[in-house]
Parts: C-alpha cells; structure tokens; sequence
C-alpha cells in the first residue's frame, strides 16, 4: 500500500512541476520586453540561490528590481533631453542674428 502511495505523490510531484515550468515558460514574452529585467532577473536567481535555494524568488525581486531601475534611468535621461533642449533654444533664441 505505501508503494502505491508513493507512486502517486511523485505523479503529483511531477505534474506540479510541469505546471510550473509552463507557466514559467509563458510569462518569458512578457518577462523579455521588460527593461532591465533578464540581467537582474539572473543576478536575483543567483543570490537567491546562494542564500537558501530561492532562485525563483530571488529571480522574481531582480527583475522588478531591474524593470524600475530601468524606468528611472529611462526618466531621467528624457529630462535631460527635456532640458538640455530648452538650454539650446534658450541660447539660440537670444543670440543676435546677422
């Protein structure tokens, strides 16, 4: 009887695998057009890992992580055009024409 039972948790143990593995494997669309996301996805898996065998959840935190590190470099860097195009005009526009 006990053989039967294990035979039937290690069914489910698979099943409950391939369930993960394919809804993992559907989010990667979603996951790849995410700034910043694989590499700090990566790193996260890797820390996680390290710090007790939780590289999915490590992997989850560094790539929201890296997709907000992302949105604030990509912030940044359009107020700097914002900015440095008004410096132009600002300098353009007083300048005396001939």
């Amino acid at each position: 009887m006990g053989a039967i039972l294990d035979v039937i948790n290690h069914k489910r143990k698979l099943d409950v695998r391939k369930l993960l593995l394919t809804l993992a494997i559907s989010g990667l669309p979603i996951i790849a057009n995410a700034h910043g996301c694989i590499k700090s996805a990566a790193v996260g898996g890797v820390v996680g890992h390290v710090a007790g065998h939780h590289a999915v959840a490590g992997a989850a935190v560094g790539c929201v992580i890296g997709h907000h590190r992302a949105k604030v470099k990509e912030r940044e860097a359009a107020q700097s055009a914002v900015q440095s195009q008004d410096g132009t005009a600002k300098t353009t526009g007083d300048s005396p024409s001939h």
